[in-house]
């Protein structure tokens, strides 16, 4: 006899298992459009100063592409503001400690769940902060990806766990706990986390100088 089923019909265990993933990628992708919009500029303007093609700028915005980081600067730098000003913010009840304190708790992220790449703003949200703090989380193996790019701005950062593999121009090296960076971002890099098993974290400082 068959046995009966029980439980959510087999539509909603299906859209339980579906991954968050695509919804990280929409909620980027909605603000990369509003900050598009807000600013008066067209797809094919962004496009054509990004060297993105126009239906890969729209995928972007609608969710249906994962953007690298590299690709997220690009748009970062043409739209005038920081990666920062991509993140999603979250509710801050603590009224004091509005735009100088963030607590754990509220710490935007942005999850680039292709490449192994994580990043929390350990700063308050905002497009108009130039200088912005996060915890970059590389998974093992994550990476930026082997073409190198570059944005406005500077960069500096502390490993505090693990390793990082930093290229930037022509040289690359190994960083590990304890070791630290720094260097203009308009000089070609790229980062990645060697080992193929454990997690690294970097304390990354960013700041740019682009009007907004």
């Amino acid at each position: 006899m068959r046995k009966a089923t029980t439980g959510k019909p087999a539509t909603a265990r299906r859209a339980a298992r579906k991954p968050a993933e695509p919804l990280v990628d929409l909620a980027v992708g909605r603000r990369i459009r509003d900050l598009r919009r807000a600013r008066q500029m067209s797809l094919e303007m962004v496009a054509a100063r990004t060297k993105l093609s126009i239906g890969f700028v729209s995928q972007i915005e609608r969710g249906l592409s994962s953007p690298s980081l590299r690709v997220l600067a690009t748009l970062a730098d043409v739209l005038g503001v920081g990666i920062a000003a991509l993140f999603g913010t979250t509710p801050n009840d603590d009224a004091a400690a509005n735009g100088v304190v963030t607590r754990e708790a509220q710490r935007a992220e942005l999850k680039l769940w292709r490449s192994g790449v994580s990043k929390q703003l350990l700063s308050p949200a905002g497009s108009e902060s130039r200088l912005n703090l996060f915890l970059v989380h590389l998974a093992p193996g994550g990476s930026t990806g082997d073409e190198l790019y570059t944005h406005d701005g500077e960069e500096a950062g502390l490993v505090l766990e693990g390793e990082m593999t930093l290229t930037v121009d022509a040289e690359t090296w190994t960083l590990k706990q304890g070791d630290s960076f720094r260097f203009a971002s308009r000089r070609p890099h790229s980062f990645s986390n060697p080992d193929a098993d454990a997690n690294a974290v970097v304390l990354w400082v960013n700041c740019v100088t682009a009007a907004g």
